[in-house]
């Protein structure tokens, strides 16, 4: 099974919470037992799993990937967004998740995030649910 979720984002950077809507679609599917990868098909976009409690951690991720890849340090990409793919590559384009009972296996605090480096922007993330 694959679905695809739209993701708005509304500023250059962002980490957008689509927990919700990816326990949605494994909960659809009916598959009890298997695998869900998050992909996201975007050079300056990524995906992450990490805390949901606080929302302090997400800025404290982003604040640290611009102190390591500044937006501006005389990048030769010529578009203006170098810092934007470079921080994608450390992030990562896809999750997997296990899927164990009709659920998503996720610790207590984990969330799962959309993480957004060049916005604002309308975004595609797909979803693959295979029962196994």
């Amino acid at each position: 099974m694959l679905k695809r979720l739209t993701v708005r984002t509304s500023s250059r950077t962002q980490f957008v919470d689509i927990t919700s809507e990816i326990v949605k679609f494994i909960e659809e599917s009916k598959v009890r037992n298997g695998i869900c990868v998050v992909f996201v098909p975007h050079t300056t976009a990524g995906i992450t799993i990490n805390e949901n409690a606080d929302p302090s951690v997400r800025q404290d991720i982003m604040n640290t990937l611009n102190k390591l890849v500044p937006p501006s340090a005389g990048y030769t990409h010529l578009e203006g967004n170098a810092d934007s793919h470079i921080k994608a590559s450390l992030v990562g384009s896809s999750v997997t998740l296990i899927i164990e009972n009709g659920r998503p296996l996720l610790g207590i605090w984990q969330g799962i995030y959309f993480c957004e480096f060049d916005g604002p922007r309308t975004r595609s993330v797909y979803v693959k649910i295979v029962e196994g």
